[in-house]
């Protein structure tokens, strides 16, 4: 059971940043390699201001970090462990989406 807080928050950190669309498909966009914002604005199909705003949003949860290259940054996942969490709770989820053990799940909308 989780009781410590720095635990707690760490969490909620990452939950905030998959709470939004946009975001997980950066991570996921990040997963695969880093990137520059412009290559990742244009890879999903977004603004360059919209896209640093969810940018500045991972980095302030501490997913992913800016390197310089030259005068210009580069993106990656400031962890090469969140790209196997990240494939983790995909398995999962899937996993649990395929399980449909419930019986009024289809009624209720709730499994």
């Amino acid at each position: 059971m989780l009781t410590i807080a720095p635990d707690i928050e760490v969490l909620a950190r990452f939950g905030r940043a998959l709470a939004d669309p946009i975001r997980c498909r950066l991570l996921l966009a990040l997963r695969e390699a880093p990137a520059h914002p412009s290559d990742l604005a244009d890879r999903l199909g977004i603004s360059r201001t919209r896209l640093s705003n969810h940018l500045a949003c991972l980095r302030d949860c501490g997913l992913v970090v800016a390197v310089p290259v030259g005068r210009r940054t580069r993106y990656e996942l400031a962890d090469e462990r969140l790209g196997h969490a990240l494939d983790d709770l995909r398995a999962a989820v899937v996993a649990v989406a395929a399980d449909r053990t419930c019986r009024d799940a289809e009624e209720k909308g709730c499994c």
